[in-house]
């Protein structure tokens, strides 16, 4: 039997009114679990109302105080780890320990955000000019957005609203309609660890929603992670409104295997980068390049026979090596992609096309898929699948390799598997790409680093986490001051100097 979901508004679950839901699988069985509630335009306008209302006190609790509430929040997620990460895996299909791992890397980001009291301090010069200070403060900008996607419904919405919360501001999480349950089991915690009503809100929905919140004149800034042609239009549509936006698009990662390479360490990290999760990863490898025919023959056998002893399987079941994909029409759209690399003339060596698993025959399974000899100009290079594919593509020297992601449309993330720091120093100085990793087959940065893409991966100024992410949250005020010392000064017309 499904279950209804809700929106979370003012401090309590809220039934959706506007008639309108959406199916929320169970990927490992492909069985509909839940419907979720979309919202209506007024009900937008109704949890806009609310936050910028709730934001007032919020915004005048000290930065410290504001922390505390964040680390009781941590806290609070820790002991409910395992009943987030199974509610995760059951709607994503992403395994167990993946799901907690979703979890762990939002709550890095928590933790960083609970230094609010130093990361919002402004500057201060004394005597900037004759009997004159110079100051700067941080505040923060009022209602903010977050419209997150399925793949990660933990860890991205705290990405969000962790910056947000702790710089003072209100925050409306727009999660994914396909998994929505664990952000409003965030909202819960959020409560329950001192947040006032009204902060913290998760409001459901689809485009309706999202074009109403972005065309709300109290939303002041809006966060976007999702594929490229949506990030593109959200930033338009919100600089249109007078609004900050900060959207990351698609990837199409690289991982460039130099002929020194350790090739057995290289294919298992290519291997769990490309297949964990479903490959359902803004930072997955989908494009491996070994340098040279000789390298790549190595590598391909290597990947080939260490991708045929993968379980796929139910992401709670932990035997499985990863779980289902989302949707079936997430399963179709891989499996159309597949079809279209071999009409294209790329070698598939591994086709993961028709996988079922017994038990869970109806589930929205594809298995590892590798593909040999492609080339730049097929769809497989050129499309972010997102999906276990792995597309080989092999290149003739590293000049080659290196042009291939900085020439690329995308510019998330990429990486270099060398035993040569030079090679690597070179490579991470010229490669046209935001994250690089060197033997790190994901380069996601750590809490207190910025995460962010180029080019159509990334459509705005400021990265997520690290210290870009409050500059995004806050306006900074500049104050020059300076107080009368009782001797009486004539009237001045010309520009001060100092």
């Amino acid at each position: 039997m499904t279950q209804p979901l809700t929106h979370f508004i003012n401090g309590q679950p809220v039934e959706g009114t506007s008639g309108r839901f959406a199916d929320v699988y169970h990927p490992a069985n492909g069985q509909v679990a839940a419907h979720v509630p979309l919202a209506s335009v007024e009900e937008v306008k109704n949890a806009v109302a609310t936050a910028k209302a709730a934001q007032v006190g919020w915004e005048e609790l000290n930065a410290q105080r504001r922390a505390r509430i964040l680390g009781r929040f941590v806290d609070l997620a820790h002991e409910n780890m395992d009943e987030l990460a199974t509610t995760l895996s059951n709607e994503h299909g992403k395994t167990f320990e993946d799901a907690k791992g979703d979890v762990q890397r939002g709550l890095e980001v928590i933790e960083f955000c609970m230094a609010a009291p130093h990361l919002l301090k402004g500057e201060f010069s004394d005597q900037s000019g004759t009997g004159i200070d110079t100051y700067s403060m941080r505040q923060p900008l009022g209602v903010t957005v977050g419209i997150s996607p399925f793949n990660f419904p933990a860890m991205i919405p705290l990405w969000q609203a962790g910056p947000s919360l702790a710089a003072g501001n209100a925050f409306i999480l727009k999660p994914s309609e396909r998994d929505p349950s664990v952000p409003l089991m965030l909202a819960d915690l959020f409560k329950q660890a001192g947040m006032p009503d009204g902060v913290f809100q998760v409001l459901n929905g689809d485009k309706i929603a999202v074009d109403a919140l972005i065309e709300h004149p109290d939303v002041q800034a809006v966060g976007f992670v999702g594929s490229t042609p949506i990030a593109q239009a959200i930033y338009t549509a919100a600089a249109q409104h007078g609004k900050r936006a900060q959207c990351f698009g698609g990837a199409k990662n690289h991982a460039i295997i130099m002929p020194d390479a350790d090739l057995e360490q290289a294919a298992d990290a290519l291997i769990g980068a490309a297949f964990g999760a479903a490959g359902e990863r803004c930072m997955a490898i989908s494009v491996a390049v070994p340098v040279g025919q000789e390298t790549a023959d190595a590598l391909v056998e290597k990947l080939v026979n260490k991708a045929r002893q993968l379980k796929v399987g139910p992401s709670l079941d932990p035997a499985s090596d990863f779980g289902p994909i989302i949707t079936p029409e997430a399963k179709q759209r891989i499996e159309t992609a597949i079809a279209a690399g071999v009409e294209e003339g790329a070698d598939l060596v591994l086709d993961g096309r028709g996988v079922t698993v017994d038990g869970h025959e109806d589930g929205f399974y594809v298995g590892a898929t590798i593909f040999d000899r492609a080339t730049k100009d097929m769809s497989i290079y050129l499309q972010e699948i997102f999906g276990p594919v792995l597309t080989v593509v092999r290149a003739d020297s590293f000049e080659d390799a290196v042009a291939l992601p900085s020439e690329n449309e995308y510019g998330n993330g990429v990486a270099i598997f060398t035993r040569d720091g030079d090679t690597a120093r070179e490579f991470t100085r010229r490669v046209d790409v935001g994250m690089v990793g060197v033997n790190v087959p994901i380069p996601v940065p750590i809490a207190y680093y910025t995460f962010g893409g180029w080019k159509a991966s990334g459509f705005g100024d400021l990265n997520q986490h690290g210290p870009d992410a409050f500059r995004f949250v806050t306006k900074t005020k500049t104050v020059t001051q300076r107080w009368p010392s009782g001797v009486k000064e004539d009237v001045s017309f010309t520009m001060p100097i100092q």
